[in-house]
């Protein structure tokens, strides 16, 4: 079957006029919340930025605001930077697989560790191709797929070219008519095509991907967060 969206059923084109509608209501909110993400990689710390790695290594079958609230107090205790895998893992109430997880957050702390502080800033700005770093973070960092590498690049600010195909916005895009089905499990190669046929979707329906994103996210969850 085709993917693509130029065959776009009818039955969803009242759901493409509704998101329309939001969007206009809620376009200005987003906007802002951008905003605040394309500051991370000048304006804060490679600290922070390491707290949003930990937190989108977290939130696979998780909640994002449990995972947030465990990274927010992993590092206010000083675990997240000196914790072993055993103090984290105690710390990640809420959050699935914390067993596993903890290890990959010690794993990506020893990966960006130099001189005994996390450099992180120094890494990622050797990239000027961001699908070029998303293969080098999913390569080297475990816990992280395209789905939480996308994520990250996207609270740090580069979210523009790239999607985060989680539940949430796979739903979306089912309703939509992008996909014809949720896919059970997700290739790199689906991966891609669903994300350009998303990409695609958004540049005809005159929202920015980045934007739909957050867009689906409150559809969702009523809240537009992280």
């Amino acid at each position: 079957m085709n993917e693509g969206i130029d065959r776009f059923p009818l039955h969803a084109m009242n759901t493409r006029a509704h998101l329309k509608k939001v969007y206009s209501l809620k376009r200005h909110e987003i906007c802002s919340r951008l905003k605040e993400f394309k500051k991370t990689l000048s304006e804060r710390s490679d600290e922070e930025i390491f707290k949003e790695l930990a937190f989108c290594i977290l939130t696979p079958q998780s909640h994002a605001k449990a995972c947030w609230n465990a990274v927010v107090m992993l590092k206010e205790k000083g675990l997240l930077f000196k914790g072993d895998a055993r103090q984290i893992r105690k710390g990640l109430h809420g959050v699935r697989f914390h067993n596993k997880k903890s290890e990959y957050i010690v794993r990506a702390r020893k990966f960006f560790m130099n001189n005994g502080t996390v450099c992180m800033k120094h890494a990622l700005s050797q990239f000027r191709d961001i699908c070029k770093c998303r293969e080098w973070l999913v390569k080297n960092i475990n816990g992280l797929g395209y789905k939480e590498a996308s994520h990250f690049l996207r609270n740090i600010g580069f979210g523009e070219k790239i999607a985060i195909l989680d539940r949430h916005i796979l739903k979306n895009l089912r309703q939509l008519g992008i996909i014809a089905e949720i896919p059970q499990s997700m290739s790199r190669t689906r991966y891609f095509q669903i994300e350009k046929n998303m990409v695609e979707f958004a540049r005809q329906i005159g929202i920015p991907v980045s934007h739909l994103d957050l867009l689906f996210w409150f559809k969702e969850t009523g809240e537009i967060f992280k």
